[in-house]
């Protein structure tokens, strides 16, 4: 089957949540997975058998991204929310639609990257930067190609709606974000548009259409809806904090990227909301044209310090992960409710 067939299982690497009520969630992700051991390697093997190709640079490519240790997240989500839902059907829908999922959100990632010129991908080289831009853009569009042919293999009308509509406002959200680029006047609201676009719009989807293979009422899938929508908001959020406050290793990519791209994100609308007019300056000068020195990143971190602009990026995180919890009331209690509320609050966790 060639280089694909080698992808292995990915398990999360040992992390502790914390509860706002300051209680551990140890290892969420881990804990999750135990649950779902079975569908992630059933998934896992479905993501092998549809990257494969006999053009052998495809393959490649694409085991070159989906191996690089990203957490599966949204495909456990679809796993996770079909099991909640009580789904046991021996079709095993949510298994091909978890790698729908799976390869929906790595053809973005493609593309992303193409489009920042980034150079890493959690932490490894990118796959622009190994194979270049051309091939990372097609085999993007093969990927999403397959993510479509197993969307209609599923047959249910439903599902093809929610996932198109899904990838047709990714897409949205990707052109908005290029659209306020260095736009310093943006504002809050636009930007969580651009974030509930980009990176929220599939976790809802992934979480939506495991309620549809399960036939739940109604309030059963706007719950799961509402649950994946806020938890996209939160990972987001927290992404972005990150981008100013942690270390290359922990980030996964070069710490500063949306600096140097003159990204609008929370922390840098914060303090530029707060700053005084020699601090404005700054930020038009750095930002919104772009005009950087080696040093201005620092002052850039030492600004959102400053004027607390990380920590009110993490609080409106923890309020999107607790509305995320919240939506998932609609359910009895079950080890499965518990772990999904659990990784709500390790999507927090990971800027503590």
């Amino acid at each position: 089957m060639g280089v694909a067939a080698t992808l292995p299982v990915t398990k999360p690497t040992p992390a502790t949540a914390t509860t706002p009520g300051g209680e551990a969630v140890p290892d969420a992700l881990s804990a999750l997975v135990e649950l779902l051991q079975a569908d992630l390697e059933a998934t896992n093997r479905a993501i092998v058998a549809r990257m494969d190709s006999p053009v052998a640079l495809i393959p490649q490519l694409a085991a070159h991204i989906v191996a690089a240790g990203g957490k599966r997240l949204r495909p456990l989500l679809t796993l996770a929310a079909a099991r909640l839902c009580g789904y046991d059907a021996p079709d095993a829908r949510h298994v091909k639609l978890a790698a729908c999922v799976e390869f929906i959100h790595t053809a973005t990632l493609l593309h992303d990257d193409v489009v920042d010129e980034s150079l890493l991908r959690r932490g490894l080289a990118s796959a622009n930067a190994v194979f270049g831009n051309k091939a990372s853009v097609l085999v993007g569009d093969f990927l999403f190609a397959r993510a479509f042919q197993l969307m209609v293999e599923d047959g249910s009308l439903r599902v093809l709606d929610i996932l198109c509509r899904a990838s047709a406002t990714i897409a949205e959200g990707e052109v908005l974000q290029l659209v306020i680029q260095n736009d310093l006047d943006a504002g809050e609201a636009k930007y969580l548009e651009v974030i509930r676009g980009k990176t929220a719009a599939l976790f809802q989807a992934a979480c939506h259409v495991g309620a549809v293979v399960a036939a739940r009422p109604e309030a059963e899938e706007r719950g799961l809806a509402e649950y994946g929508l806020n938890l996209g908001i939160a990972f987001q959020l927290v992404d972005d904090a990150l981008d100013y406050a942690a270390d290359q290793e922990t980030l996964g990519k070069t710490v500063g990227d949306d600096f140097r791209e003159g990204k609008i994100t929370l922390p840098v609308l914060r303090a530029w909301a707060a700053g005084d007019p020699a601090e404005r300056a700054f930020w038009q000068r750095t930002v919104g044209e772009l005009e950087q020195t080696d040093a201005d990143l620092g002052e850039a971190m030492r600004l959102m310090e400053r004027h607390g602009a990380i920590a009110a990026t993490l609080e409106r995180a923890r309020e999107f992960a607790a509305e995320a919890k919240r939506a998932l009331l609609v359910f009895p209690a079950s080890p499965m409710r518990a772990r999904l509320m659990d990784v709500a609050d390790y999507t927090v966790s990971r800027a503590s």
